[in-house]
């Protein structure tokens, strides 16, 4: 590559997180046939809150009279529920979580574009049977196998969509020489910073948009079964949880912009000691839902449970901290479009 290459080009806002240098430990994972006794299981009640503006494109546009603005001739939807309000799905907040959770363990990719197949270390390339998972692999799932976490849709409770506009953005750049290392592999994997705002190019700059605006707050429950208590600090840790790391998820579109920044607060646990209770008895006991002070505690327990397992790589959490923390006083990059 050229230098002239690389002065034609806006200053990156990204980071390549790096590749642990030992190649992943595959395992088989947990199983869906019972309940490990020695695992936990159970439901978090999360609610996200949007810091920069956030579209999860359904890949229709619409005429703008038919979603009630006729000043606008074609916009960019999100989807909705059957109360017209703005929706996140679950498979969107699952694979950005997944990301960080790949990261901040020793993990494959879970997915790779075939144009980059041949760019990719052999030991990152993404699980193909499912008695050898990586430890992302083993919770979130692969080829053959469910995983141990779901994500429900994420809804909207209190506001409708506003209008952003998002500037024509380059293409990735995965020529670029920074990309590689020496032996000609790609060195790590992409994350965007998060910014202390979003561009807002204006409406003759942009393509116009459904958006969430900032500091509306969506709702989702998160699902695990089988998961020993270090995965599941690990899985806190990724949501943002561990206050030495206060990370923020960078969901759907926009993200070399500054949009796409949400922050994660964990309302409640419902955690089970006995999986069966749910099918010897009507109802629960209310002592199963944790919250306030206890809930505290539990979150922190099981981050010290991550801290202490082989499981967490540290010095990728803190690459990543780096480039996901917030609030963050990095300003978005100027001329992106």
């Amino acid at each position: 590559m050229t230098n002239s290459f690389d002065q034609n080009l806006a200053p990156k806002p990204y980071e390549l997180i790096s590749f642990p240098k030992k190649a992943p430990t595959l395992a088989s994972p947990a199983g869906h046939d019972r309940y490990d006794p020695n695992k936990l299981h159970g439901s978090l009640h999360l609610v996200l809150e949007v810091q920069t503006g956030v579209h999860v494109s359904t890949g229709v546009v619409a005429m703008g009279s038919d979603i009630g603005n006729n000043r606008i001739p074609l916009i960019k939807t999100m989807t909705h529920n059957v109360d017209r309000q703005l929706v996140i799905q679950g498979s969107s907040l699952k694979g950005c979580v997944r990301s960080i959770y790949e990261v901040i363990t020793n993990s494959t990719l879970a997915v790779i574009s075939g144009r980059y197949r041949e760019k990719m270390p052999p030991e990152r390339m993404p699980c193909k049977k499912k008695e050898e998972l990586c430890p992302a692999s083993r919770v979130f799932g692969a080829m053959d196998w469910q995983g141990l976490v779901k994500f429900t849709d994420a809804n909207c409770r209190l506001a409708k969509p506003t209008i952003g506009f998002m500037p024509s953005l380059y293409r990735p750049r995965p020529e670029r020489p920074d990309y590689y290392g020496k032996n000609g592999k790609i060195l790590g994997r992409k994350f965007y910073y998060n910014t202390n705002r979003a561009i807002e190019p204006g409406e003759n700059r942009g393509i116009p948009m459904q958006q969430a605006g900032r500091l509306l707050t969506f709702e989702t429950l998160l699902h695990y079964q089988n998961l020993a208590p270090a995965e599941l600090g690990i899985l806190l840790i990724a949501l943002g949880q561990d206050p030495k790391y206060p990370l923020a998820l960078k969901v759907g579109g926009g993200k070399p912009i500054g949009m796409g920044t949400m922050t994660v607060e964990v309302r409640a646990v419902e955690q089970s000691a006995n999986m069966g209770d749910r099918y010897r008895q009507y109802e629960l006991d209310a002592d199963t839902k944790i919250t306030g002070d206890a809930l505290e505690s539990f979150v922190q327990q099981q981050i010290q449970a991550a801290y202490g397992s082989p499981l967490l790589e540290q010095p990728q959490l803190i690459e990543l901290a780096k480039v996901l923390g917030h609030p963050s006083d990095r300003e978005p990059p100027s001329g992106m479009y």
